[in-house]
C-alpha cells in the first residue's frame, strides 16, 4: 500500500564553496536507496549552506554560496535551496538546522516553539488526552500506522560522519538527538569504513537503525576544495559543477588566492563555542 510510506525529507547542511556535481548525486544516491527499500518516499531535498559566521578557511560569502546553490538546483523538481540556515548573524549547530526544518514540516496546530520542539512519539498522545478537539475523521482504508510527519534526515557523505569523532567539533547529545530522533544517511564510497566507524561510537551503534548507509558504486570524488585550487590555478572545472555555477563563479571571478586565505588563522566556530562551553 504506498500510503503507508513513511515521508522523508532531505537536509544537506555543508559550506557548498562551491556546490558541485558530486552535492547533488548525493541527493540522486539517497533518493534511490529510500524508494528502494519500498518503505520511504523521498518528497523534497533541501540544500542549506552553512553562515559566515562558520568562519571556515576560504569560506566565500553565503550570499554567493546561495545563488550558486540556486542556480545549480533551478531545473530538480525535488531539490530546493533554503537560505534560513545562512542568514542568521551567528553560526547554527546542524541540530538547531534539523529542528528547524522538522518544525516548518509539523501541522499548524502542532507548532510549539523550537525550544521545546515535541519527539514524534509524544504528538499522537497529547491528541488522545483532549477528547474535544475536532479529529479528521479517519477514512475506512486509511492505515493507522501512517506517519502524518515527514521525517527530516541529514544526508552526507562519509567525511561529515566521520568528523562526528573529532573532539569539540560536535556535541554528543546533539550527534546523539540527530540519531535518536532524526536520522542521518550517509553516502560512502563502495568499501568505506563508515561501518567501521558506526561500530566504533557507542552513540551511533545504539541507533544504527536511524543511519542508512547508501553505497555509492559510481564514485565521485569531486570536492569543493579541489575545485577551489583548480580555480586558483586557472585550470578548467567543466563537468565538475554545473554550467551555470562555473559561469557564475568565472563572472564574479570568485576564487582565487586571495578568497582562499579567508578566515586563515580564524578558529572554527564550534570549536570557538564547545571551548568557551566548557569554560562555562
Amino acid at each position: 500500500d504506498p500510503d503507508r510510506k513513511t515521508e522523508v525529507v532531505l537536509l544537506a547542511c555543508g559550506s557548498f564553496n562551491p556546490i558541485t556535481n558530486m552535492h547533488l548525486r548525493l541527493f540522486e544516491l539517497a533518493k534511490d536507496y529510500f524508494h528502494e527499500t519500498g518503505k520511504y518516499k523521498v518528497i523534497k531535498g533541501i540544500i542549506s549552506p552553512v553562515g559566515d559566521a562558520y568562519k571556515k578557511k576560504g569560506l566565500i560569502s553565503a550570499n554567493h554560496r546561495v545563488t550558486m546553490a540556486k542556480l545549480a538546483t533551478k531545473n530538480s523538481d525535488w531539490v530546493e535551496v533554503d537560505d534560513w540556515e545562512s542568514s542568521q548573524s551567528e553560526w547554527l549547530e546542524t541540530l538547531k538546522v534539523l529542528r528547524y526544518h522538522h518544525q516548518k514540516l509539523l501541522p499548524p496546530d502542532a507548532t510549539n516553539s523550537l525550544e521545546d520542539a515535541v519527539p514524534l512519539t509524544k504528538l499522537g498522545r497529547k491528541r488522545k488526552q483532549e477528547p474535544n478537539r475536532h479529529e479528521p475523521v479517519k477514512k475506512k482504508n486509511q492505515s493507522p500506522d501512517i506517519k502524518s510527519v515527514p521525517q527530516v534526515k541529514l544526508l552526507c557523505g562519509s567525511d561529515m560522519l566521520e568528523s562526528f569523532g573529532i573532539p569539540n567539533l560536535w556535541k554528543l547529545e546533539d550527534i546523539t538527538e540527530i540519531v535518536e530522533k532524526h536520522g542521518l544517511v550517509c553516502i560512502s564510497r563502495a568499501g568505506n569504513n563508515a561501518q567501521k566507524f558506526i561500530y566504533e561510537s557507542d552513540v551511533l551503534w545504539r541507533h544504527k537503525n536511524n543511519i542508512h548507509l547508501v553505497e555509492e558504486w559510481i564514485t565521485n570524488d569531486i570536492s569543493s576544495t579541489k575545485i577551489r585550487r583548480a580555480l586558483r590555478r586557472g585550470q578548467s572545472i567543466r563537468y565538475l559543477v554545473p554550467d551555470v555555477v562555473r559561469a557564475y563563479i568565472e563572472k564574479n571571478n570568485l576564487y582565487s588566492p586571495e578568497s582562499e586565505d579567508t578566515n586563515a588563522g580564524v578558529l572554527l566556530a564550534p570549536f570557538q563555542k564547545h571551548a568557551s562551553d566548557s569554560k562555562n
